[in-house]
This record gives C-alpha cells, structure tokens and sequence, in this order.
C-alpha cells in the first residue's frame, strides 16, 4: 500500500494560484502513474491532471493551460501549480497513486481548495 501525504490548499481569489504537493511513502516501487483528482459535495470525482512515470502528462481541458502538473520520482513527490485560478476550481483536491504491481490505487486524504469571486 502507499501512503500519500498533501498539503498546500486553501483559499485564494479568483486569479490567484496555489500550489498543491504530495509525498508518497509506503510500497512506490511500481507506481506508474500518479494525478490529482477533484471532488464537489454531489458529484464524482473527477480527474484534474495525470503524469506517468515517464513524464507523460495528461490535462482536463477545464485546467489545460493553467494547471501544471509535475513528478519528482527521486523524491516520491507530486505538485499541482494552479494559476488563474477560478472559482469553478473550488473543491478538494486529492492526491492519486496508481501502483502497477497489483495493480491498486492509493488515495491522499484530500486538500480543500477554494477560490472565491
């Protein structure tokens, strides 16, 4: 199982940014894909952006543009830049660490993010 550790949300206005992070520990050897994912009360989670373990990344087209996100895989770490910030981003934002060897999905405990008019 791998642990995933967030921080970096809270509230910001319209326009501003943020910059989420993620530390993975626990069994990260065959993590082969790694993303966050977004949640409001009422609706499914949702991915926001997704990076393998080669680097290649992969953008909701809500955030494309504004939204980088990056993988340090010496350091098990995960971040989320948000720029431009809209109010339509408000939610909380969850760490994703897909583990290829069993295969299974870990899950951070989520970081809320609001973004006010």
């Amino acid at each position: 199982q791998v642990q995933l550790v967030e921080s970096g949300g809270g509230l910001v206005q319209a326009g501003g940014s943020l910059r989420l992070s993620c530390v993975a520990s626990g069994s990260i050897k065959n993590i082969g894909l790694m993303g966050w994912y977004r949640q409001v009360p009422g609706k499914q989670r949702e991915s926001v952006a997704l990076v393998t373990s080669s680097d290649r990344k992969d953008y909701d087209d809500s955030v494309k543009g504004r939204f980088t996100i990056s993988r340090d895989n010496a350091e098990n770490s995960l971040y989320l830049q948000m720029n431009s910030l809209k109010p339509e981003d408000t939610a909380v934002y969850y760490c994703m660490a897909a583990d290829t060897s069993v295969p299974s999905v870990s899950w951070g405990q989520g970081t809320q993010v609001t973004v006010s008019s």
